[in-house]
Parts: C-alpha cells; structure tokens; sequence
C-alpha cells in the first residue's frame, strides 16, 4: 500500500479484505515501488507475480484511451494480472516486474466517465453496435474478476454504471469463475460478462487461471441473473488438432446455455499474435513452453502505432475464420459475432 493510497476510503477497503483473509500488507512510507525482488530472473518473476501494489491512478491514467474493436473506451480498475499465462497479452506493454496495481481512487476514475458519453466510434457511433450504448472496457490491461475478492472493484463499477441512466456499458472478460459477488447487484444489464476461454487442449498455456468448465459454469449463472454476457474466443490458436479441439469448445458453451431465458450472447475471436517484444519477454517468464512463436504460416503485419506483429498467413486465417463463423451457428444460433480479428 503506497501512502497516497490510504488517504482513499477504496484503498482503506483493500486493506480491510487483505487483512481479513491474511494477506501480508506492508505500508509503503511514500508513493515509490521500491520493491526488493530476488536477483534471480525466475525468482524475481514469481515474486512480482505474487505482488499486488494498491497505487493512486494519476490523472494520465485517468484520460481515456480508445480500445478498438472492443469498445469506445478503456477505463483501467488495475494494471497487472496474477495468471501465467504463456501468451500473455501484457508481457512487452507494461513495463517493469510484472506486479500488479490496483487503484484506490476508485470513485475519481468512474466519476470521469460521464465526459465521454457518446464521444467513442466502436459502439456509440456505429450503426451495428449502437444498441450497446457507451462502452467502457475494464478488461484492457488486467483481468478485475481475479483481483475481486480483494479490492472489490468490479463490485462498485458494476452497481455505478446500474444507477448510470443513459445508455453506457461496462464490459469486462475474465479467466476466472468466482462471481458469486456479482450475482445480487442490480446491474441494470449495463455490464457484460465475457470469459475468456480456449479447449482444454491449450489448457497448458493458462496457468493459474479457472478451468475452463468453471468459467463457463459462470458464465451461465452471470446470464441466469440477467447480465448481458459473451465468449471471447483469444488467443485462437492454430496447433495441431484445433478443429477438433474448438468444436468441442463451441459444443461445450452451447450445452451450458442452451435454454437460458433472454440470452443476450456475443463472441469476440482474436487470433494468437506477438511482437518480437512480447516473444523476448514471454521467453524468459516461461522457458520451455511448447507455444509455437515461430514464423511458420506468419506474415508481419504493421500496426497503426508503427510497430510490428506476427500474425497468421492469409490461408490460415481463412480457414480459422470459416470454421469458428460456421461452428457458431450451429453450436450458438442466437450469438451475435462482434467482430475477428
């Protein structure tokens, strides 16, 4: 806990639920991360991973950035994810140990939301999405459903956006399942729920996280309390057996909601992509992984930010995209595609 966090009643209820279930606090005397972590790169790692820093989001933080194709908007509860994850989208964006941060002035960051009513272009202004309103992404550069049951965030920008009277959005995807919190606040269906999820056959490559039966599980009981909800589909993953590997997911999803009253159900599908940042980075996090980073059936693509990512060839993606766009149909009929990518 950095100083300036404790002067924020949100950061003083992060203390109370680490306490109460014994979590080691130590009281930072100024704002500065001086974190003593282990020489040894693997240690130091594990160390950072296990570190959660409850931090004041400074005014930069808190000017909104566009987050296409997801959403208008990304508003950032935490920074930082506890998973170990082998793809890891974070790994080459964050810099430094990879400790996560957590807001305290909670209150500030959603009390700024209302000056972006209707400014975004991915849903406030599209003719496809516009029925969901504003949207802000709370999911960007953390996972809050892992980091709930200590700093109850997710909780508090879900019950704000439910007294929100306009037509806005909070989205979140997760890897986790407890969403037991989340079940009882009156949403107004102004948040959606997706998981994350790919077939167990990748399950190696997600450590740490849910199985992938339970975030289902929890996704059907999100939808059973009138949440809008989703699948996020990320990374798709071209390996060895991934048709069969995807039906079955697609089989599994349908199974679970199938008969839901007032489904209100979309997928987003992100194929797997790297930088040579993330690749040096998710390298030395996980040596070893069996996660194909190589250039086979890779083309370079360039971002608008100028930087470079691989990306399956143009075959590859087709037959990705005809399969998942087909599979949907059949397995989830009343799904609506957001977008590929």
């Amino acid at each position: 806990m950095t100083r300036s966090a404790m002067a924020f009643a949100h950061g003083r209820g992060i203390v109370d639920r680490a306490e109460a279930r014994g979590v080691e606090i130590v009281l930072l005397p100024g704002d500065r991360l001086a974190l003593d972590l282990p020489e040894d790169p693997r240690r130091a790692y594990a160390a950072a991973k296990s570190t959660l820093a409850v931090v004041v989001a400074p005014p930069s933080k808190r000017r909104l950035q566009p987050i296409a194709p997801s959403a208008d908007w990304r508003v950032d509860l935490a920074e930082g994810c506890p998973a170990h994850c082998s793809y890891c989208y974070l790994a080459g964006s964050l810099k430094g140990p990879p400790i996560t941060r957590a807001y305290a002035n909670l209150d500030e960051i959603l009390d700024g939301l209302p000056d972006y009513l209707g400014r975004g272009t991915i849903t406030s202004r599209s003719r496809d999405r516009a029925q969901e309103g504003t949207t802000f992404e709370a999911s960007c550069y953390t996972d809050p459903l892992a980091l709930e049951p200590l700093t109850g965030s997710l909780s508090a920008a879900i019950a704000r956006f439910g007294t929100w009277e306009a037509p806005v959005q909070l989205r979140f995807t997760t890897k986790f399942a407890d969403v037991a919190p989340l079940i009882g606040i009156d949403h107004q269906r102004r948040t959606r729920m997706r998981a994350s999820i790919n077939p167990r056959l990748f399950a190696r490559f997600e450590g740490g996280t849910s199985p992938v039966a339970d975030r289902l599980s929890a996704l059907g009981r999100m939808a059973e309390a009138g949440y809008p909800i989703g699948l996020t589909i990320a990374p798709i993953i071209a390996a060895e057996g991934w048709r069969q590997a995807y039906g079955e997911l697609l089989a599994d999803a349908g199974a679970v909601l199938e008969g839901v009253p007032g489904l209100d159900l979309t997928v987003e599908l992100i194929t797997h992509r790297f930088t040579a940042g993330s690749r040096a980075v998710l390298d030395s996090w996980y040596p070893g992984s069996s996660l194909d980073m190589s250039g086979t059936h890779r083309v370079t693509k360039r971002t608008k930010f100028g930087t470079e990512k691989q990306v399956y060839d143009a075959a590859t993606m087709r037959d990705l995209r005809d399969f998942f766009e087909a599979g949907i149909a059949t397995a989830l009929p009343s799904a609506r595609i957001l977008y590929w990518t």
